[in-house]
């Protein structure tokens, strides 16, 4: 058993909500999950954000569509990738989510105890 909770396992966390959400795409989702945790001096990494959501995909999570970034075609060629569950992605984000609450418990735990014993 990991010592805390995986940081693939953390945002994949968060991306579900997004998704749920409807919170854009994935540089977008990146650029929210970096002011949100801007406070706490975590700036999570792209590359593990991209992992992140090719994980949910691959697990039948998330499926992906493109689109082009703007509303007007023949000025933005920018294409984007944006996610949306699955027929039974829900379902398997709940599971998901349940294990990961397990996680986050047992470690805050840890972090709990590690405060008494040595901040109190």
């Amino acid at each position: 058993m990991a010592f805390m909770i995986a940081q693939r396992a953390f945002l994949k966390l968060y991306l579900i909500k997004m998704v749920e959400e409807r919170r854009g795409y994935g540089y977008q989702m990146l650029e929210d999950l970096k002011q949100e945790f801007k406070p706490y001096g975590y700036v999570p990494p792209q590359s593990e954000i991209y992992r992140a959501l090719h994980e949910l995909v691959q697990e039948g999570v998330l499926y992906r569509t493109k689109k082009l970034k703007g509303n007007d075609p023949s000025v933005d060629f920018q294409e984007i990738v944006l996610y949306h569950f699955t027929t039974d992605g829900k379902d398997k984000a709940d599971l998901y989510r349940k294990q990961v609450k397990m996680d986050l418990d047992r470690c805050l735990g840890i972090l709990h105890k590690a405060e008494q014993d040595n901040f109190s």
